[in-house]
C-alpha cells in the first residue's frame, strides 16, 4: 500500500493531487473526475467512458464536450476510438 499523502484545502476548497498519484490512476488534464463520499471519506476517481454512458444524456455531453477542449490531440483521437468502439458494440448488440 502506498505511503499517505498529507495536503492543505485552500480557501476554496482544493487540494493538489500529488503527480505520481496522478500517474498511477491514469489522470490526465482534461480527464472527468467524479467526487462522491463514502462512509464520510471523499472519493475521487477517474470516470471511464463506460461509467459516463450510465449519466443523464445531457449532462455527459457537456462534460464531454468541456474536457474534450483541454484535451491532447493525441487524447482526443483515444476518445474518439473509444467511441467509436462503443456505438461499434452497441450497433453489434442491437444488430
Amino acid at each position: 500500500m502506498a505511503k499517505p499523502v498529507y495536503k492543505l484545502l485552500d480557501e476554496k476548497g482544493r487540494v493538489l493531487i500529488p503527480f505520481d498519484m496522478r500517474q498511477k490512476a491514469e489522470m490526465e488534464k482534461g480527464d472527468i473526475v467524479k467526487v462522491t463520499i463514502n462512509s464520510g471519506k471523499i472519493v475521487i476517481s477517474k470516470v471511464d467512458i463506460v461509467e459516463a454512458g450510465k449519466q443523464d444524456t445531457e449532462m455527459v455531453e457537456a462534460y464531454v464536450h468541456a474536457a474534450v477542449k483541454t484535451m491532447s490531440h493525441e487524447k482526443q483521437v483515444a476518445l474518439a476510438a473509444k467511441l467509436l468502439k462503443l456505438v461499434q458494440q452497441e450497433s453489434e448488440t442491437n444488430g
